[in-house]
């Protein structure tokens, strides 16, 4: 042929309209680069690790590794089930949350709706949207000068923006990547006016860190909103990023048509052993919250002391505003082999986030800063 072929003038339009999620810095390389002097705090991982009965599940699991695993994953189904008061046919799996939200805009939205989500939310509402071909309706944040809650989720606004071609609105309690959150007195109120033609999704990826006593989970209303699904995972307090998985929970009808599209073997059998093993050590989870809180503090108190600004969080990671742009600074981390992670694609350019790590990781993070 004379002339390159273009796949992407082949392409649906929506897809011609997506670029590729960026993940950051190549972690692998930077592994072989600095070796065990790498301080990763840009993804939001558990230092601690999983539950040992996680790591002895998956042990066990590896023997039958050449068989397919169980299409449905009941038994983890029904440990979840156990765990929330719901019913395994309220419950989908998914390879991580992330597979689960991009489901769900594709089961439910097209050209012809809309999806609303906040400004400074979780990247995937944005591509799940686009990927869809959805009009997005994206609504500006709190203030930055909010006097409790800068950045975070404006729920009135919201609910203000639904249309009537609204098909879902995507929220995160607590949010990726400022860390923000809402009591539930506003998560009542902001249902309370959404049309049952109208999924609300909440992406509860963080709830295992929140310490607030103000905060709610969605989960109690799942009995009384038919159109409301949660999304949990176990990539973040569990400390099992490396085998995506997690899950989706909303009404049997809701569920049923996810299951349409979800994709047979999602989440594979080291993961589903694993997850169900952790999901049953409730001291582990205890011990991961306890000492989390303890370390977000410290290493916020120490970022203040150095005049910076540090947004509440609920979640594993700080969002710092250097009220500069924070690039020269996060190059400088970077060339020391401390990893964080920039906001500049998110509109954020004067910020970072950064991790909850060990307390020798965030020392070598502060040592590093200029």
């Amino acid at each position: 042929m004379s002339e390159a072929f273009d796949a992407a003038a082949l392409a649906n339009v929506a897809t011609r309209a997506l670029r590729a999620y960026d993940p950051g810095h190549d972690l692998p390389a930077l592994r072989q680069r600095f070796g065990a002097a790498l301080v990763e705090l840009g993804s939001n991982e558990n230092p601690l690790g999983p539950s040992p009965r996680a790591l002895d599940a998956i042990r066990a699991a590896m023997a039958d590794v050449w068989r397919y695993p169980d299409p449905h994953g009941s038994t983890l189904k029904a440990a979840i089930a156990a765990r929330h008061g719901v019913d395994a046919a309220q419950i989908a799996l998914g390879n991580g949350s992330h597979e689960l939200l991009m489901v769900i805009a594709q089961c439910f939205a097209d050209a012809k709706t809309s999806v609303v989500f906040s400004e400074f939310g979780f990247a995937v509402f944005p591509i799940a949207t686009a990927a869809a071909g959805a009009r997005a309706i994206r609504m500006p944040a709190l203030a930055r000068d909010h006097a409790s809650m800068p950045f975070g989720h404006d729920l009135p606004a919201m609910a203000a923006a639904i249309t009537a071609d609204t098909r879902i609105v995507y929220l995160a309690n607590p949010n990726n990547p400022t860390g923000t959150w809402f009591d539930g007195v506003a998560l009542d109120a902001f249902l309370a006016q959404v049309p049952p033609t109208t999924l609300v999704v909440v992406d509860e990826a963080y709830a295992e860190y929140v310490t607030a006593p103000t905060w709610r989970s969605a989960l109690h209303l799942l009995a009384d909103h038919p159109n409301l699904i949660v999304t949990r995972t176990f990539s973040k307090a569990y400390a099992l990023a490396g085998l995506r998985v997690g899950y989706a929970m909303s009404s049997r009808s809701v569920i049923g048509v996810i299951e349409r599209l979800r994709e047979s073997f999602n989440v594979n059998a080291l993961a589903l052993a694993a997850a169900q093993a952790a999901l049953g050590d409730d001291a582990q989870v205890a011990a991961t919250r306890e000492w989390n809180a303890a370390e977000r503090e410290w290493l916020a108190a120490r970022l203040r002391e150095r005049g910076l600004r540090v947004l509440p969080s609920q979640t594993n990671f700080l969002l710092v505003d250097f009220a500069r742009d924070a690039a020269p600074i996060e190059a400088a981390l970077f060339a020391r082999g401390v990893i964080v992670r920039p906001m500049a694609g998110y509109g954020l350019p004067e910020c970072l986030r950064i991790s909850v790590g060990s307390r020798a990781e965030s020392l070598r993070l502060l040592d590093g800063l200029p």
